[in-house]
């Protein structure tokens, strides 16, 4: 059922923008990942800019404008947070990085795409690609400009909602990642609610990851479903989570103090390859939400972003464990 949820979601997103194409457009961890979300001022829409030619658009990037195609067909993604923003708006994607290449969700769509580094600007210049995406921490950004037309993001600068309609703009395709945004943030709030009804108003979740024989506890954006849980579904933090993780967004614990972090629910993004033997401790198997089955352990390797696929995963995936 998973295989095909995830198409059927793109097909009535395509469908809504195209019942409504006459109308006009809306107003314009430590493992290496990080999802602050902070506001900042959305680009001006590529249907009010100036054209370059009838085959590309101005889109204002953040660090001015940059001509791109207005139907790109060879597109890099070089940071991995972004992927799935692309994928879902059925563009195609000729290179990726390798974490996106690894995640199960995306594996069908990436069959054919080649895995590419901001290490190796030749391997990347050898696919022909008609836009590069990176994020501005790229060190060879100068390099991949002098390959093809460029957008760096800040990840993080805006949150999951916006992101997507920059890449709709981006990709000339901002009605279909409107509706998306739109559609996604109806569903998730009907399902938080639903979720709140059942497990109670007042009870806390925690989201939690091992990676190199360390434990740690996330905030509310820093993907692993975090976004879903506490912005759309409304869900309590524990409050020592809520406290600790203001600043960096997680928390690196020690088994010891594992009980002040734990909610009610738990959701443990999972590596099987990583060092969890803390769930073989005393201190862990006491836990209430261990002893009342409330740990929910989800695939890492498919719960690790917070792109719109990656989130319609995790969506699913909750309802799922949530409301059985």
């Amino acid at each position: 059922m998973r295989k095909l949820f995830i198409p059927i979601v793109l097909s009535s997103v395509l469908l809504m923008s195209a019942c409504g194409s006459g109308e006009k457009n809306d107003a314009a961890s430590p493992s290496a990942s990080s999802a602050e979300s902070s506001t900042a001022a959305p680009s001006e829409s590529p249907s009010a800019s100036a054209t370059a030619s009838s085959d590309t658009i101005i889109y204002q990037s953040e660090s001015g404008p940059v001509e791109v195609p207005a139907n790109p067909q060879r597109v890099v993604v070089l940071t991995r947070f972004l992927t799935g923003n692309v994928m879902i708006l059925g563009v195609p994607l000729v290179g990726v990085d390798e974490m996106s290449k690894d995640n199960p969700n995306f594996a069908e769509q990436l069959k054919d795409a080649a895995v590419v580094s901001e290490d190796n600007p030749e391997r990347i210049l050898e696919l022909n690609p008609d836009l590069i995406i990176a994020d501005v921490d790229n060190k060879n950004l100068d390099k991949m400009k002098e390959i093809a037309p460029t957008v760096a993001y800040t990840y993080g600068k805006v949150d999951f909602k916006q992101q997507e309609i920059e890449i709709g703009k981006l990709l000339n395709k901002e009605k279909e990642a409107r509706a998306w945004v739109e559609d996604f943030d109806a569903r998730s709030k009907k399902a938080g609610e639903e979720i709140k009804a059942k497990i109670g108003a007042d009870a806390t979740v925690s989201v939690i990851e091992t990676f190199n024989k360390q434990l740690y506890v996330y905030g509310d954006n820093y993907g692993r479903g975090s976004e879903i849980l506490y912005q759309q579904f409304g869900l309590k933090m524990p409050e020592k989570v809520l406290e600790g993780t203001k600043t960096a967004g997680y928390v690196a614990l020690s088994t010891e103090v594992l009980g002040d972090y734990m909610g009610d629910y738990v959701i443990f993004s999972k590596d099987a390859d990583q060092d969890n033997s803390f769930q073989d401790t005393a201190t862990y198997k006491n836990l209430p939400s261990v002893k009342n089955g409330h740990v929910y352990e989800a695939n890492e390797k498919a719960f690790y972003f917070n792109d719109p696929m990656s989130m319609e995963y995790q969506l699913e995936f909750f309802i799922q464990h949530f409301l059985g």
